[in-house]
């Protein structure tokens, strides 16, 4: 077989920006990918209606435009563009009402009215610091953080459990509007840590306005991809890895995979206690989604959803924290926290002329057998009479349909592991390099590493770094 330097097992997008990463390192780099297509959590398919593209998983991309590895490729020379909705975000409360988070800051806290100076006090230094604190969001915690002074005022704040810092709010809508950011966590918003998620996702809309890539999420990882042929690249797809014996004689081996499946991967040349970190690691709550192809526009008793590109449903902080709690828990919520997107609003090349994509999934236990298609149609259509006439077809994912798109979302978890205290601050587990694994020259850059989840790059950036830092020692 052919010796490359280095061979990366999955070609999702943390997989390719380590690739990408050693590639312009000078090293010759193999990219071997389960899936006929590249991508990962971020491709885009007909789903529903021929012409009509949904975006699999992964849809809105702030920490895409934000981070600091992908906004240094020419991604845009590799047909890479944005299309960026006039508000980032609302919260959907009663039917007809709503909370939005325009993308000024200074709109923002108008709009926020009394809960205006309290939203400044902490979203001001946020969105004014930001240079100074991404290489510390957007990486492992550092152990000498470079701005200790930024850091610190950020970590004040995001230790709190999300329903401690909302206490500082006097609006109910406002108080929604936070928890609805907040939730991307898939924890309990009265953990500690919670509020992190919710302050860091407000200052993304500020920062970067949650946009969608235009034509489907699909188009930034081909970006990504040309970008990583014209540097040399080799990818090799519809090829699954069951055993690192498979891999061809390389120098390094960069894994985009969970702990979970590194451990089945290498479970020959695996310590017991290693073996058994990987294998408890803690998997978080799933997604059940739902792509409809729809008639127009979803109609929206409140016309201004409309203008939002993420739309989040819906209700107080204690309906959110009650649904987050319960999914986290195992067990299924009365009415699960729901994330809708509208990407067609904003993005017109992804159908026909007059029809109209809907994104949504709802947070469900782990591995959930339950089928919520109805139930997440029904929410939406609560807050927008007529949505279900409008309907041209649905297609459901259930959490172990996510799975079998893409083994690392175990039992439907996109977050990579569950953000437990333990698994944010010390990703994956507790050791001095995050990315190395027991074996020589093998690095783990799935989203199970520090960064975490989201499209930023990052965990597969960093983790070549590592790899490529290993090798000159």
């Amino acid at each position: 077989m052919e010796r490359y330097d280095a061979v990366v097992v999955g070609a999702g997008p943390n997989g390719l920006t380590a690739a990408t990463t050693l590639a312009d390192a000078g090293r010759s780099v193999l990219v071997i990918e389960r899936a006929d297509e590249i991508g990962g959590g971020a491709r885009t398919m007909e789903l529903t209606v021929p012409g009509v593209r949904h975006d699999m998983c992964s849809t809105a991309h702030p920490m895409a435009v934000l981070s600091p590895y992908l906004r240094t490729l020419p991604l845009a020379d590799h047909g890479l563009s944005w299309a960026q909705p006039d508000v980032p975000v609302a919260h959907a409360l009663a039917p007809g009402s709503a909370a939005f988070l325009p993308r000024d800051l200074e709109e923002a806290v108008e709009q926020l009215g009394p809960d205006g100076s309290a939203y400044r006090s902490v979203m001001g230094p946020l969105v004014r610091d930001w240079a100074k604190l991404e290489d510390s969001v957007l990486g492992p915690i550092p152990r000498i953080p470079r701005h200790p002074i930024a850091l610190a005022r950020f970590g004040l704040h995001a230790l709190m459990p999300a329903t401690v810092a909302a206490r500082r709010f006097d609006s109910e809508a406002t108080r929604a509007l936070f928890a609805g950011c907040a939730a991307h966590a898939f924890l309990p918003l009265s953990r500690p840590l919670s509020a992190s998620f919710g302050w860091f996702l407000m200052a993304t809309a500020h920062l970067a306005n949650w946009p969608v890539a235009r034509g489907g999420s699909g188009t930034l990882t081909t970006a990504l991809a040309a970008y990583a042929r014209s540097r040399g690249v080799v990818f090799e797809t519809g090829r699954e890895v069951t055993s690192l014996a498979e891999l061809p004689p390389r120098v390094l081996t960069l894994l985009d995979v969970t702990p979970n499946q590194f451990a089945r991967l290498a479970a020959d040349d695996l310590g017991p206690s290693y073996l058994k970190r990987a294998t408890g690691f803690v998997r978080a709550p799933g997604v059940f989604k739902v792509d409809a192809a729809t008639e127009g526009p979803i109609p929206w008793l409140n016309p201004n959803l409309r203008r939002a590109g993420t739309v989040h449903l819906d209700g107080t902080i204690e309906a959110v924290n009650r649904a987050e709690t319960a999914s986290f828990r195992g067990l299924h919520p009365d009415r699960p926290f729901i994330l809708v997107v509208q990407a067609t609003n904003f993005d017109p090349t992804r159908a026909p002329e007059g029809m109209g994509t809907v994104w949504a999934y709802a947070h469900v236990p782990n591995g959930s057998p339950r089928d919520l298609t109805e139930h997440i149609l029904d929410r939406i259509e609560e807050h927008a009479p007529g949505f279900r006439n409008s309907v041209r077809a649905v297609h459901a994912t259930s959490p172990a349909g996510l799975e079998d798109h893409n083994p690392n979302y175990l039992g439907g978890d996109i977050s990579g592991g569950a953000h437990t205290f333990r698994q944010l601050v010390f990703r994956p587990f507790p050791q001095r390099d995050p990315y190395a694994t027991p074996l020589p020259g093998v690095f783990l850059c799935s989203s199970s590493t520090p960064p975490g989840a989201g499209t930023h790059g990052m965990c597969g950036h960093l983790a070549a770094r590592s790899a490529l830092a290993w090798t000159a020692n």
